[in-house]
Order: C-alpha cells, then sequence, then structure tokens
C-alpha cells in the first residue's frame, strides 16, 4: 500500500546538499496496493505489551525515564505520558514533513513535530550528505528547534536495493553499512540531548511478513553488530537491535514500527507485529496513504501512482466504504494489539474536491478530516499526526492554497486533549 519512495528520497538528498553551507556556518551537523485501509477492521490482540527495554546508556541511568513511564500508564493514558515525555501539551500533536522550514515559518506555522527521511545504505547514504558524516541529523534537529517542534527521523535505509528487495539481510557489507549508520543516528541525537521520534522502516516489516509469517524465524546479520552481539540473526532480532541501539545511544529519542497495512496482511499483521517485538518500543507509526488520492484516481505517471487499486477517496459522512470510521477501528486494533500509542504519518496533503482530475493539484481529504475530527484520532488512541507528501509532485502546503494553515489554526484553537 505505500511502495515506492525514490523520488521523495532524490528531493530529500537536494534539500540536504543546499544545506552543506549552513551547517558548516554553524559550525555543526545539522510512502500501493488497493484501496488503503478500506477492508475490515483490524484484530485485537491484548491490551498490553511487555517493558519498553528500558536498559540505560551513554552513562544514563533513570529509572522512571519516559520509557518506563509509557510502559507503567494504563493503555489509555500512554498517549498523554508520551506527549509530555517529549515536551509537548497534553494534546494530540500535528506535525509537517518534508517541507523546509521557510515555508512553515512564511505561514507563522507552529507544528509540534517536524519530519525529516534519512536514506540509505552505503555510498551516497544519509551519512555522506553533509559533513561530517551524520550531520544532517543536526540540521534536521536545528531546523526543528527554530519552529519550536520535537525533531522526527523516518530511517528509510532497507530500500538500498530497490523497494521491496530484501537481499541486503544476507550480505555482511550491507548490514555492516546499516548498523554503522543506525549506531550513527542514536550518537547524533546523544549529542542533541534532547527528546526526538525516530521512524523505523516504512514498508519494510510488510515485505519480511510476506516472505515468513514468523519474524523468529528468517535470517538477518544482526549479532555481527557489536552492539547487539547477543541478539538473535532474525529479523524479530533486528527490531530489538534497533531498539537497544536507541536506548544505549540516546535514551531520549522515542522509536516505533509502522505497520505495513498491506490489504494482503491486514487481518494478520497485529499478530505479526507483535512477534516481531513492536510493543516494546514507544509508539506505533500508522499510516492512510502515500500519496495524494486523486493522484492513484489519476493513474498518474507524473507521481509514480500507476497502482492497481480502487475507492482511494474516503467517504467523509463514514456512510459508504471506504471511511474514516473504518480506518479508525483498524488503527486502535493496532493500539489495543499493541498497546501503545498510534502516530499517524504521512498523510497526503491534497484539497477536497467532488470530483477528480486527471492532472495535479489532485484532490484528498485527510487533512480536511482529520484536523477536523481530531476527537476520532484520540478515541482510536493517537497521540498525534505528522502531514506531509510522499512523493515531490503531492500536495504541501505551498500548493494547497492555505488548507493546512486555516485548518490547523482551528485545531490549536480548541485542541483535543489526550487522556
Amino acid at each position: 500500500m505505500f511502495l515506492s519512495k525514490r523520488l521523495h528520497r532524490h528531493a530529500v538528498r537536494l534539500i540536504a546538499v543546499a544545506a552543506i553551507a549552513f551547517v558548516a556556518g554553524c559550525g555543526g551537523g545539522g510512502g500501493g496496493g488497493s484501496s488503503s485501509t478500506s477492508s475490515g477492521s483490524g484484530s485485537s490482540g491484548s491490551s498490553g505489551s511487555s517493558g519498553s527495554g528500558s536498559s540505560s546508556g551513554s552513562g544514563s541511568s533513570t529509572p522512571t525515564d519516559g520509557h518506563t513511564l509509557i510502559q507503567q500508564a494504563t493503555l489509555a493514558q500512554r498517549p498523554g505520558v508520551l506527549a509530555k515525555a517529549l515536551g509537548r501539551s497534553q494534546r494530540l500533536l500535528v506535525g509537517l514533513g518534508s517541507t523546509d522550514v521557510a515555508p512553515i515559518q512564511a505561514q507563522s506555522l507552529t507544528p509540534d513535530i517536524y519530519d525529516q527521511y534519512l536514506v540509505g545504505a552505503g555510498a551516497s547514504a544519509w551519512p555522506s550528505w553533509n559533513s561530517p558524516s551524520g550531520a544532517y541529523v543536526q540540521l534536521v534537529a536545528q531546523r526543528a528547534d527554530q519552529l519550536g517542534a520535537v525533531p522526527m527521523f523516518t530511517l528509510y535505509q532497507m530500500a538500498t536495493r530497490g523497494d521491496g528487495v530484501l537481499t541486503g539481510l544476507t550480505d555482511t557489507s550491507f548490514m555492516k553499512d546499516y548498523w554503522d549508520n543506525t549506531r550513527l543516528l542514536f550518537q547524533q541525537l546523544a549529542t542533541y540531548g534532547k527528546p526526538a521520534l525516530v521512524n523505523f522502516e516504512p514498508d519494510f516489516w510488510g515485505y519480511t511478513h510476506r516472505v515468513n509469517a514468523d519474524p523468529t524465524q528468517m535470517f538477518v546479520y544482526v549479532n555481527t553488530n557489536p552492539d547487539c552481539a547477543t541478539l538473535p540473526n532474525t529479523v524479530a532480532g533486528m527490531a530489538a537491535c534497533l531498539m537497544q541501539t536507541a536506548r544505549l545511544y540516546a535514551p531520549q529519542a522515542y522509536v516505533g514500527f509502522p505497520p505495513s497495512l498491506f490489504g494482503d496482511l491486514l487481518s494478520t499483521e497485529v499478530s505479526y507485529m507483535q512477534k516481531l517485538g513492536a510493543g516494546q518500543a514507544d509508539f506505533v507509526v500508522m499510516q492512510t496513504l502515500d500519496r495524494d488520492a486523486g493522484c492513484f484516481e489519476a493513474q498518474s505517471s507524473l507521481g509514480s501512482c500507476v497502482r492497481s487499486g480502487n475507492n482511494w477517496y474516503w467517504d467523509e459522512s463514514n456512510t459508504t466504504s471506504p471511511t474514516f470510521t473504518e480506518h479508525f477501528a483498524i488503527a486502535n486494533g493496532f493500539f489495543q494489539g499493541l498497546g501503545r500509542p498510534l502516530l499517524w504519518w504521512q498523510t497526503p496533503m491534497g484539497v477536497p474536491a467532488a470530483t477528480a482530475s486527471k492532472q495535479s493539484p489532485w484532490r484528498d481529504n485527510r487533512v480536511r478530516y482529520f484536523l477536523s475530527h481530531p476527537n476520532e484520532l484520540v478515541a482510536a488512541g493517537g497521540v498525534g499526526v505528522v502531514f506531509s507528501p510522499g512523493e515531490s509532485t503531492q500536495t504541501n502546503i505551498t500548493t494547497d492554497g492555505g488548507q493546512f494553515k486555516t485548518y490547523s489554526k482551528a485545531y490549536f484553537a480548541n485542541p483535543s486533549a489526550l487522556p
């Protein structure tokens, strides 16, 4: 459902390269399937989950850190606990991603979260975008600070060889690069020293799920990484290593896993994510669609939207499937099953229209619905929602006719409290 992001990857890299002079001057560093989530309701597991792995690292030994507080809270309270741990008000958070700072400031927007991609492993990967290696993390963090926002990083390294290509899992050289980059990310976040969010590998867990429904039985090099020498060489071990690395190097980082929501996996995905260990993280990354709905309606090659499926545009009256109510029921299944707050990510920014267009700008209604019905996100288990284009030709805050500014300001004037 949330497939190739290659054009977006290119756009992010251009932003990073353009920022090199800024970094030097500061003297430092720094998502196909069918019709989205339109059918059925997510299966639920137990409402709790085991601890968040609050091992101390880098000299930190805080037994009541945010990770532990999330675990100790009741399920209903966990979104509010996470918001407070991030230094935000105890209300539904609203963020922006894949957008430069200038247009956000020009519209006097005040996002809670500012998200950018970290792409690739090996040559031309994100550590090489700025100097010294990995400085892009500090650049993004500085931009977030300028906005008064929490920085969020979407780690997107497993698609280096192509979307859904998994050959790197059994390649020691590739996995060394992968783990070296991951360690570097969290070392950079330790230097930043303030709360941050990390989204681990969109789509990837769906691709591994398709290969083997048991992540404890699918091979990947993990314990060749000295930070994870005692963990098994499995996909579940990989997930555990990602969390262990975060806790070891950057205890103030909060991490989450994104269910793929691929239509063929949806009925078993809660169970898969439980086996993966996603309930040990701090939040669950929810998605709706990786492009404006109208881009798929148009089957636009310009926006990489030539994909099978239909019913991309959801019914705001919640009468005819697909509906927003159906989506929130699925989302709540992950909240109940994994026991962690939901953070919607890369939510498309198109503008509602009665009929589809054959060319850009393409329509979508998720900004309007989400920001007009925030209590529904809270009721599903949400801590926040991040809006961003999943590809460079999709709608953003400079092309939406002021939609995001209008609805976000109305929301902030009357926010939805978290339990």
